[in-house]
């Protein structure tokens, strides 16, 4: 299924040079769009394979367009942010295309009396729902979903094949949890006497906002006593590890592989790149990236890039430079006596 080009501006806005009766179906990378797709130039370092693009229109920035527009012969929809906007058509054309899963609870899916499950809600093969879990309207529990006891899933929000909800724990409107992901489950809390780990109970709970994504395989422990908080707009990436009573600001996003140790608390609008790890009790500003594989071992408290990986180099240049750092101490004091040293030479003559 496709649309008018002019109904896509319409929608969403920018300023559209061209034909908008071209009927367009779909996305594609500037190589590979055709005659019925349109496509969008988002690095300027791309502006000559856009120029040669087969594509029916393309989505570019006012600083890319003239030059573009020398040679490119398709229509143009010029705009502030062309990536956001490819993101919100992307999502359209999905849309026109998507199969909604029908309204109801599907016959081998275990629903206790006690749950409540708007009628617009849809449960699917083999999903438990658990007594005084809440599942509210346009929620859709895909098969082999677990939803704890007093659970709450908000509306519209979309939990794929066999994701764990534990009990108790609370999520948003629209929100998005892919397969495998596992919320609230127990955090690592125990305390040590002689040597033995004895248990302490994970009482709180998983509290998550509207609009919030989970990636496939990503887990958000529960809180001890307290709860574990996750506020709106956050995107959590695939694999990531949320610790017990972490507290994650509003439109924060974090890469795969992520760990974040328990009783964090992390800023609004952060970014983590992939591998990143942050220490528990600690307290990160708002605005503050960490780029990938870095270590946070101290808390950041004003907004700005920081980066923490020892640059990659051949194996034995590496070695070499270990040596080094595990010697400054020694070399800093060898250091401090030469120039206590000279300072007496020269003091002396």
């Amino acid at each position: 299924m496709g649309t008018r080009l002019g109904d896509l501006v319409e929608r969403f806005g920018g300023h559209l040079t061209g034909d908008p009766d071209i009927e367009v179906t779909g996305i594609a990378p500037l190589q590979d769009a055709g005659a019925s797709q349109i496509s969008f130039l988002s690095n300027s370092k791309l502006r000559a394979l856009a120029a040669q693009s087969n594509a029916a229109a393309l989505i570019l920035s006012p600083l890319d367009d003239p030059t573009v527009a020398a040679t490119y012969a398709g229509a143009r929809i010029v705009t502030s942010n062309p990536y956001a906007y490819f993101a919100r058509a992307a999502q359209y054309f999905v849309a026109l295309d998507a199969v909604v899963p029908e309204p109801g609870v599907h016959p081998s899916a275990v629903v206790a009396r006690g749950a409540q499950v708007d009628p617009s809600a849809h449960i699917g093969p083999h999903a438990t729902v658990e007594e005084g879990a809440v599942i509210k309207a346009g929620a859709v529990i895909d098969a082999g979903c677990y939803i704890g006891r007093e659970a709450e899933i908000g509306e519209g929000t979309h939990l794929f094949a066999n994701v764990t909800f534990h009990s108790r724990c609370i999520i948003g409107k629209r929100g998005v949890i892919q397969s495998g992901a596992v919320i609230g489950a127990d955090g690592f809390g125990f305390a040590n006497e002689k040597g033995v780990y004895i248990k302490i109970p994970q009482t709180g709970r998983v509290v998550i906002g509207d609009d919030v994504e989970i990636g496939a395989n990503t887990s958000v422990d529960r809180g001890a006593l307290a709860d574990t908080v996750i506020e709106e707009g956050v995107k959590l990436d695939n694999q990531i590890q949320i610790g017990h009573n972490c507290h994650i600001g509003a439109h924060t996003a974090m890469a795969g592989c992520v760990g974040v140790a328990g009783s964090a608390r992390i800023g609004k609008h952060c970014t983590f790149g992939g591998a990143a790890m942050v220490l528990g009790h600690l307290e990160i500003a708002d605005n503050v990236h960490i780029s990938s594989g870095t270590m946070v071992s101290r808390s950041v408290l004003e907004a700005g890039q920081y980066t923490g990986f020892y640059p990659l180099a051949k194996n034995a240049e590496w070695e070499k430079s270990a040596a080094i750092v595990r010697n400054l101490a020694s070399m800093r004091e060898k250091i401090r006596t030469l120039e206590k040293t000279i300072k007496k030479l020269t003091e002396d003559k």
